[in-house]
């Protein structure tokens, strides 16, 4: 009984270590999800309007751009991917592999060869460990990212997509910050600009370029790659951390549920090593009794 219970106190010990950890974890993440928000909320009506306005372009207009007109006969796309950099966050980088993997079969089917980048860790350990091959990768700033990062990051996908042999899509796979508790992976196609539907007929807003639409939309370019890159890595660090938050509110939880239940072993295993030495102290008693008896 004695071993038993020496084992139930050190595994108690060892959950208490743990929840310290997991709680610390827990309580850092918290306070890292309102900086990310606020970063979140700050970049996305940049983005969301510099989309909006290249896009009207793309639809009103009649300029051929690499950046507003899809290729006829597409051969190859480069997809992005985005996790973190560390573990103990769920199914936060899992889901967005995932989600990668489901977009790069859809690409396939459609004849599609497919240019991987990647972002974060957990991802780049996934497809090494597989033999996958990878066009380019990154990591070490998945929980906060800089614009100096999404523009590195940005350069390359840009690079690959002007190419005359490089990419003819350039897709995001990245987790949508919704709330605290939902956080949802998203595959957004960046390049070439899907259109708003068919062309409306009658008047269309008029665009007036300086000096020609070519040279606007190729300034246009790296700013509207940089910008949706930048907006993605912060809605991913934002989902991150809440995801962490979240994965390790839930180890605490288990580990206050654990403690108690060993503890309640642990009580169990002492209260039977006390009833033992109480039986054998009154066997002791009875049976010095019985020969103090026997004697006389």
């Amino acid at each position: 009984m004695g071993a038993q219970l020496r084992i139930y106190r050190r595994r108690i010990r060892s959950v208490k270590a743990t929840k310290k950890i997991t709680k610390a974890m827990e309580l850092i993440s918290a306070s890292r999800i309102v900086k990310a928000q606020q970063r979140v909320n700050a970049s996305s009506p940049y983005a969301v309007e510099l989309t909006a306005a290249v896009r009207a372009v793309a639809t009103y207009s009649n300029t051929s751009h690499p950046l507003t007109t899809a290729n006829a006969n597409p051969k190859k796309a480069a997809v992005l991917i985005i996790t973190a950099d560390r573990g103990m966050a769920g199914a936060y980088s899992t889901a967005a592999i995932k989600e990668g993997d489901i977009l790069a079969a859809s690409l396939r089917e459609r004849g599609l060869s497919v240019e991987t980048y990647l972002v974060g860790r957990k991802a780049i350990s996934y497809y090494k460990f597989r033999n996958r091959e990878i066009a380019g990768s990154w990591s070490g700033f998945s929980d906060n990212p800089t614009y100096e990062k999404a523009k590195e990051v940005s350069e390359a996908l840009i690079a690959t997509f002007v190419n005359e042999t490089g990419a003819d899509e350039l897709h995001i796979i990245y987790t949508e910050f919704k709330s605290m508790l939902t956080q949802l992976p998203v595959a957004a196609q960046v390049l070439p600009l899907q259109q708003e539907g068919e062309k409306p007929q009658g008047l269309l807003p008029a665009y007036e370029f300086e000096p020609t639409p070519e040279v606007v939309l190729d300034s246009l370019l790296p700013r509207y790659v940089e910008a949706r890159v930048f907006n993605a890595l912060l809605q991913s660090a934002a989902s991150e951390h809440a995801a962490r938050r979240r994965a390790m509110k839930s180890a605490t939880d288990n580990a206050d549920d654990l403690i108690k239940s060993l503890t309640r072993l642990a009580n169990a295993a002492r209260q039977a090593e006390i009833t033992q030495e109480i039986s054998e102290i009154v066997g002791g008693a009875d049976a010095l009794a019985s020969s103090n008896a026997g004697s006389e």
